[in-house]
């Protein structure tokens, strides 16, 4: 099992440049298969999750090019496709229920197990179902009893739907299935993510009619076919944010190219809360934590344009060495403080009530032998070797692996003493 070893790090500094967001690019390789023709996606960062998704499409009957060198993936999705996903990709990654909307559009019968990922709560796919039921489909329920999620759909007809709570995944799979069914589908309560805008960026390249992506607010009117298209995919939002952190827990000074500060805009609210000076260049967007110590902040999780879930663990590291306490609440995900145990290892002595998390700020923290409960924990724990004495040892680094493209490089080249053990 590959592990990575981090030392205390004296301040970051230098520039680092953000890869192509996980979270747009897996739905636009899912959206793919709704096309005839090629499509070319650019910006695709090499990542363990992304490698599923590929594999994944190949597995449905589609040609599937990756060029890692230019961050390339072409997809020939012309021929005839299978109706059933693999349930042994489907089971390494939580985005293969993504392919669910192209496959029923494309089939008329879709097939596929529950699907797996980061153990950070149940995350239930009901609001996908509602939405494919009001477009028509039905679901066998004696099959979604025992974990299979068995579609069948003659034809999808748009509709009003209406989603109890904004899901980013449901709000991608129902725009996918609506934007090639019959009539026109209003979606209420969408998710307003950048991942999502980009999508419908990539949809109405290929001949969609989406209007009001990034609003609570979708309308979907119904197109017959797609052709292919070649598309960017938008920078990962939520690396930028890590990188940020990073260098803000150092005490540094680090310029982060490619990122968009508009996609982050609670994160960067609450590292000035911090003490930290953020600032906005030409070529990207510097943040410097050398002119005054850090102090406490708390934050709450909420759905896009809020504070983001992905980013809570990454944060607390911060505020664990932050001077005075912090109050952190999840209201995303209910088991999402996994990473809280690995803190307290360090010497963090965080206490949780619920979905709350108080920490008391002001820690030295020790290096020890952590885990990477999940992919983001994984970065957050990292994050805290790097101001912790002594060696923290991170296992179960395959999760991180998922979401962060070339992390231990990245890190290094602003200063990070980090190795990665591949045992």
């Amino acid at each position: 099992m590959a592990k990575f070893l981090v030392q205390k790090s004296g301040p970051l500094t230098g520039e680092v440049t953000i890869s192509g967001s996980k979270n747009a690019v897996l739905p636009i390789l899912a959206a793919t298969l709704l096309s005839k023709e090629e499509c070319v996606i650019k910006d695709v960062p090499a990542l363990r999750d992304v490698d599923v998704m590929c594999r994944l499409l190949e597995s449905l009957g589609a040609n599937v090019d990756v060029d890692t060198v230019k961050h390339r993936v072409t997809v020939n999705a012309s021929g005839e496709l299978c109706s059933e996903a693999p349930y042994d990709l489907v089971k390494m990654m939580r985005a293969s229920i993504l392919v669910l909307g192209a496959l029923l559009i494309r089939q008329g019968h879709a097939v596929i197990h529950l699907p797996g990922g980061c153990a950070i709560g149940e995350r239930p796919i009901e609001l996908h179902l509602k939405g494919l039921r009001a477009l028509g489909a039905t679901i066998d329920e004696e099959l979604l009893s025992h974990g299979i999620v068995d579609a069948k759909a003659d034809k999808l007809t748009g509709n009003d739907i209406y989603l109890d709570f904004p899901s980013v995944g449901a709000t991608e799979v129902i725009i996918m299935a609506a934007s090639l069914a019959e009539g026109t589908t209003i979606l209420e309560n969408a998710a307003q993510e950048p991942e999502i805008v980009d999508l419908a960026n990539f949809l109405n390249k290929m001949g969609a009619r989406i209007k009001g992506a990034g609003t609570d607010t979708i309308k979907i009117e119904g197109v017959q076919e797609f052709k292919g298209v070649a598309h960017h995919v938008i920078p990962d939002r939520i690396e930028a944010g890590t990188f940020m952190v990073a260098a803000a827990i150092t005490g540094g000074n680090v310029l982060i190219r490619n990122m968009v500060p508009n996609h982050l805009k609670a994160v960067i609210a609450k590292l000035k809360e911090c003490g930290v000076q953020v600032t906005m260049a030409d070529d990207g967007v510097r943040v410097c934590a050398e002119k005054q110590p850090i102090v406490s902040t708390d934050i709450k999780t909420l759905p896009y344009p809020g504070f983001p879930t992905d980013m809570q663990s990454p944060f607390m590291a911060l505020l664990t060495v932050a001077k005075g306490p912090s109050v952190v609440i999840e209201t995303v995900f209910e088991n999402r403080f996994m990473h809280v145990g690995e803190f307290n290892r360090m010497g963090a002595n965080i206490k949780t009530d619920g979905k709350a998390a108080i920490i008391p700020g002001g820690k030295s923290l020790q290096g020890a032998q952590v885990v990477a409960t999940d992919l983001r924990a994984g970065a957050a724990v990292v994050l805290a070797g790097l101001v912790a004495e002594g060696t923290t040892e991170v296992s179960q680094i395959y999760h991180i692996d998922r979401g962060y493209e070339n992390f231990t490089e990245k890190l290094r080249g602003i200063g990070a003493n980090i190795m990665r053990i591949d045992e």
